[in-house]
């Protein structure tokens, strides 16, 4: 499956809960807290090849991602593949016997929406507030519209790239979590 997004950054989660209510949209899935894990070998083959092994712990929820590398595109393309997984700890176990071990791990708040096509995701990261836009190119073109915005505002970057960007200046170290983790 390919996965197309884009970000747009927001001054607060006020503004763009804002926004995301007057495009609009509606709610799928409430606020909580996600916790993701990128894991790699000690060669980093995946993130040599740029690609991505993510658990994620969605408020208790286990899903296991695999991301291909990104490719060219006017929005971030990227193959994915995901699944539930029963047992967090036990698949963190297997990743490890398997010679993967964490390297990065991000949280941010979520809530999810809905709007034309499109899902919406407002996060609340330790770098920023950020509204995720996924869906087909024309569909986010569009809420991005509704949203107020354009395509020169889309951010690309991951995560992990916005922390580096920023760790500094926020005095955040090796991950991108909250202060009371």
């Amino acid at each position: 499956m390919l996965e197309r997004e884009v970000k747009l950054a927001y001054a607060s989660i006020h503004e763009a809960r804002t926004a995301v209510a007057a495009a609009g949209a509606s709610l799928l899935r409430p606020r909580r807290r996600q916790r993701d894990t990128l894991f790699d070998t000690a060669e980093q083959s995946l993130r040599e090849r740029g690609c991505a092994l993510r658990v994620r712990d969605d408020a208790g929820r286990c899903v296991l991602t695999f991301k291909g590398p990104v490719q060219p595109a006017a929005m971030k393309l990227r193959e994915e593949h995901e699944t539930a997984v029963d047992n967090g700890q036990a698949l963190v176990h297997v990743l490890g016997a398997l010679g993967y071990r964490s390297w990065f791990t991000y949280e941010k708040y979520r809530e999810e929406y809905s709007l034309r096509g499109v899902t919406l995701a407002i996060d609340e990261t330790p770098v920023g507030v950020f509204v995720e836009l996924e869906g087909e190119e024309a569909d986010i073109l569009s809420a991005a519209q509704a949203l107020g915005r354009n395509a020169d505002n889309f951010i690309l970057q991951s995560y992990r790239s916005l922390f580096l960007a920023r760790r500094d200046e926020l005095g955040l170290h090796d991950d991108m979590v909250f202060a009371d983790s």
